[in-house]
């Protein structure tokens, strides 16, 4: 099959895929449409950035690059969060290396321009009376932080309906407390596979029950089904997440929590979908038969069997909130065939390593997870650049996975 190069032509080829089956090879081996994933998807839409407890202070800074894009997400001296493209207005310059890092002004190690942390040009050597200093600052990028989460958005008119999504998402998120929560953990893994595979490995657990044994020891495998879709060997389990769920549910009353899950993973620029689950056994944590990891809970949470609440965005994040910490994911396309997975453990500020929690207890689960996840997407690369590769039918057990991979279909063809 020739490698399509234009948007147009992207859209045309989108346009191919049948209903309720994957994508052909070309949207994950071709170079040419990579290249146009991130000009159409991430140029022109909400990306999860970071946590606000990545930077705490004002002066804390986290660099973020996107493709050719990079930018500073840096808490100003107002304890506003900013974005600002990470280029000095002088000479082009990159004015940060360090992927994070703490600062009282930006300066330009070329020739020391010199910036606010709100993005102001203070100093400038040797330039004529007549330079305006106000022409110069630095080029903003939009950002909003949400319950705690900071997206940007590289486009000069980001999507509207980002409002309309923080108005819904914010009151689930409010209770945990993110925004002041303290950072116990991060790791960095690349998958040697395509930034689309990443999300739709994430995007379904109907290869839970085979692949994360220690995931399970929390995690009902049958959480997605409906009745009538459970096989007769998952019939116990799904009675017991029944009773999970009627338990869980009485918990939220207690504190006002909001009820009801939403679904808008397609049909609109910014897709999303939010959910509460029960966990399995102790039903508290990601710990042995769900017992809790951190001894102090997060936020106004006071039960710790609290079960989890999963909160997944379009195109580049999932996040696990529980009622003693918050796992947040983030997918950053490298190559065609190469993606950084960050994840970020939270806990509650006042958690001390050692007396409430352990990084290698808190951490076990996913980064065993994480691991076994990137085994399957390398073997799913491997298999769909072979000229084998024909797009088979989702079961009925991977909507999310058809939801993503449409949303991604309407976003080229709305932006091509």
């Amino acid at each position: 099959m020739s490698i399509e190069t234009t948007p147009g032509e992207l859209a045309s080829l989108a346009d191919k895929r049948a209903a309720g089956f994957g994508l052909e090879a070309p949207f994950y081996t071709s170079p040419e449409i990579y290249e146009q994933d991130l000009d159409l998807i991430f140029g022109q839409h909400w990306i999860f950035a970071v946590a606000e407890a990545e930077i705490p202070d004002p002066g804390d800074y986290v660099t973020v690059d996107l493709g050719p894009h990079s930018v500073i997400v840096v808490r100003d001296d107002d304890e506003n969060v900013r974005a600002f493209r990470n280029v000095c207005r002088h000479r082009g310059s990159r004015l940060l290396d360090s992927g994070c890092g703490s600062i009282g002004n930006i300066v330009c190690p070329y020739h020391q321009w010199t910036y606010r942390v709100d993005g102001s040009l203070i100093f400038a050597e040797s330039q004529a009376d007549t330079f305006e200093y106000g022409k110069f600052g630095l080029k903003p990028v939009n950002v909003r932080a949400v319950g705690g989460l900071v997206f940007l958005c590289l486009a000069d008119e980001p999507p509207a309906d980002f409002d309309e999504v923080s108005e819904l998402i914010e009151p689930y998120l409010k209770p945990y407390g993110l925004a002041s929560a303290k950072i116990a953990h991060q790791t960095d893994i690349v998958e040697e596979g395509n930034w689309k595979l990443v999300m739709e490995n994430n995007r379904e657990c109907h290869h839970c029950d085979a692949s994360h044994p220690e995931l399970l020891t929390a995690y009902f495998p049958i959480s997605r089904y409906e009745a009538e879709d459970v096989p007769p060997r998952l019939q116990q389990v799904f009675e017991r997440y029944q009773e999970a769920q009627a338990e869980l549910e009485k918990a939220r009353e207690v504190i006002d929590f909001p009820n009801g899950d939403v679904c808008q993973l397609e049909g609109k620029a910014t897709g999303f979908q939010i959910s509460h689950l029960p966990l399995d056994g102790a039903g508290a944590s990601f710990g042995p038969d769900g017992q809790q990891l951190c001894a102090k809970l997060m936020g106004s949470i006071e039960d710790p069997r609290f079960g989890d609440l999963s909160l997944h965005m379009q195109p580049n994040s999932w996040f696990h909130f529980l009622g003693d910490h918050a796992v947040v994911f983030s997918v950053i396309p490298l190559a065609v065939d190469r993606t950084l997975v960050r994840t970020t453990w939270l806990v509650n500020p006042e958690a001390v390593e050692g007396v409430d929690y352990s990084v290698e207890s808190l951490t076990s689960v996913w980064r065993a997870t994480n691991d076994q996840d990137r085994v399957l997407v390398e073997g799913t690369q491997r298999g769909v650049t072979d000229p084998g590769y024909v797009p088979g039918p989702y079961s009925e057990v991977e909507g999310e996975v058809d939801a993503f991979v449409t949303w991604y279909v309407q976003r080229i063809q709305a932006n091509a």
